[in-house]
C-alpha cells in the first residue's frame, strides 16, 4: 500500500466537532476498503488565502493515510459529494513525518535576530532639528 498525506477543508459554519467527526467517517471509509490512517490533525479554523464558495475561513483536518489507490478514490469521490468540504489535497509521499506537522508546531519568531535601524531615525513626535543660521559674510 501506498503512504499518503491528504488535506481538506470544511465549510466554517460547521463545529469543530463536526469536523473531528468528518475526519472520522473518512477514517472509516479507508479502513473499510483495506487502508489505515496513522494520524489525524486538526489545524483548526483559519482564514483562508482567498475565499471559496463565499467561505472566507475554514477548518482544515490534515491525515496520514496508508492505503491502497481504490480506497483513497472512494474517500475523494465521498468528499467531492459532501457539502460541508470545501477542497481536498492528496499527496503521495515517501514516509510520514513523526511527530506534529510544521503546521501544529509552535513558530516562535521571538528567538529571532532584530535589527534595530529605528535608532538613527527620528522620532516623529520629536521636533525637527533647527536649521543653523547661515552667516551673514558668506
Amino acid at each position: 500500500m501506498a503512504l499518503y498525506e491528504h488535506t481538506f477543508l470544511a465549510r466554517q459554519d460547521i463545529s469543530s466537532q463536526q469536523a473531528e467527526a468528518l475526519a472520522e467517517q473518512y477514517k472509516a471509509v479507508l479502513e473499510e476498503n483495506g487502508g489505515s490512517v496513522g494520524k489525524i490533525e486538526n489545524w483548526g479554523l483559519r482564514t483562508a488565502a482567498y475565499r471559496i464558495q463565499k467561505n472566507r475561513k475554514c477548518h482544515y483536518i490534515h491525515m496520514n493515510v496508508d492505503a491502497p489507490a481504490a480506497a483513497l478514490a472512494e474517500m475523494e469521490r465521498q468528499m467531492r459529494i459532501n457539502e460541508d468540504i470545501l477542497r481536498t489535497m492528496t499527496i503521495r509521499v515517501e514516509e510520514h513525518e513523526e511527530g506534529p506537522s510544521a503546521m501544529m508546531k509552535k513558530s516562535d519568531r521571538d528567538d529571532r535576530p532584530r535589527r534595530n535601524d529605528r535608532e538613527d531615525r527620528p522620532r516623529r513626535d520629536a521636533p525637527a532639528p533647527e536649521a543653523a543660521p547661515a552667516s551673514e559674510g558668506e
